[in-house]
């Protein structure tokens, strides 16, 4: 298939329209857009990156497992550690995608100094051509109607054989002047079509390239911002691999007995508590305090009053007392 080029497609059956350049310059101009779009979403990601970096690092420095210790202490200083690591190569991407945007800011500008030349070139051209050709225009208007005017006088003549043919002779110099300045005119813009068409013609071949340049550009842009966005993930899971690594070295049975060894008290429980009798000193075997409830008091049997019991009476009677307030005594303790 036959490629389709600029130069080809882009003329008007008019001399003075500018229909095919415009269309060009037009696309030359969606073209400047779409840089700027693309520009401006890499600044926006880097910014992202740059700020998802800076969070990153400073989540990093948090504690996390401070009073942790032995196996799992150490996968999480090293989980720590990579997400500090993740963090700077974040960093790096932004770096790195700012740079591809400082490629693309030159890029634009390289091809706006090339393009403004031809731009101005173009302009005077179409100006110099459409002045030419209105000049040209005119003139053929003057001719044509001086042409007129000498076959007006020429009838007039032959109809009066007596008219002078002074006026006659001055209208021919008078056409012959104005054609001969009209066939001027048509050579100059004949001269200056010849310029516009080389000069178009070098200006489609030069926007076209511009075009073509532009597009492999970009899309080569957006190819490196890809593989960078892929690198970084490829980076970033290398880095948890770390991590990954060392939770599989993390021993739980073993992280339990060195807490164990580390911060052992003994290995036997303290003795029950006994029960001491504040009035005895003993010792009572363990079991519930005794009730605080007095005894029943236990009577004898009524002494006979046919015999002498006095003494035994007065014994009874002052030891029942005795053991009376005794009782009362323990039952208020």
């Amino acid at each position: 298939m036959k490629n389709l080029h600029f130069k080809d497609f882009f003329w008007c059956p008019d001399l003075t329209s500018t229909a095919g350049y415009d269309a060009i310059i037009q696309y030359l101009n969606d073209g400047k857009r779409t840089c700027k779009e693309v520009e401006d979403f890499m600044k926006a990601r880097a910014s992202i990156e740059e700020r998802y970096a800076k969070d990153l690092l400073s989540l990093s420095k948090k504690v996390c497992g401070h009073n942790e210790m032995n196996t799992l202490k150490r996968s999480l200083d090293v989980f720590k550690l990579q997400t500090e690591h993740v963090s700077l190569s974040h960093l790096q991407l932004a770096q790195s995608m700012r740079e591809e945007v400082k490629k693309l800011e030159d890029f634009k500008e390289k091809q706006k100094e090339a393009r403004k030349k031809v731009e101005q070139q173009m302009d005077a051209l179409h100006k110099q051509k459409s002045s030419q050709f209105k000049k040209t225009m005119d003139s053929k208007k003057t001719y044509e109607q001086k042409c007129r005017d000498k076959e007006e006088a020429d009838q007039n003549m032959n109809r009066n054989t007596n008219t002078n043919n002074t006026k006659l002779v001055e209208k021919v110099h008078r056409q012959t002047y104005h054609n001969r300045l009209y066939q001027q005119n048509v050579v100059t813009l004949g001269k200056i079509r010849d310029d516009w068409l080389k000069e178009h013609v070098s200006a489609c071949e030069i926007f076209e390239k511009q075009s073509m340049e532009r597009i492999s550009f970009l899309r080569n842009t957006v190819w490196t911002h890809l593989n960078q966005l892929s690198q970084q993930c490829v980076t970033s899971d290398e880095l948890y691999e770390e991590v990954r690594r060392s939770l599989e070295q993390c021993d739980i049975q073993e992280d339990i007995e060195h807490f164990v060894n580390l911060r052992r008290t003994g290995d036997k429980p303290a003795a029950p508590v006994a029960y001491e009798n504040f009035y005895t000193g003993l010792r009572s075997p363990t079991g519930p305090p005794p009730s605080r409830v007095p005894p029943p008091a236990v009577r004898g049997p009524l002494p006979d009053p046919t015999q002498n019991n006095r003494g035994a009476f007065s014994f009874t009677k002052e030891f029942s007392a005795f053991f009376f307030f005794f009782c009362r005594f323990c039952y208020m303790f």
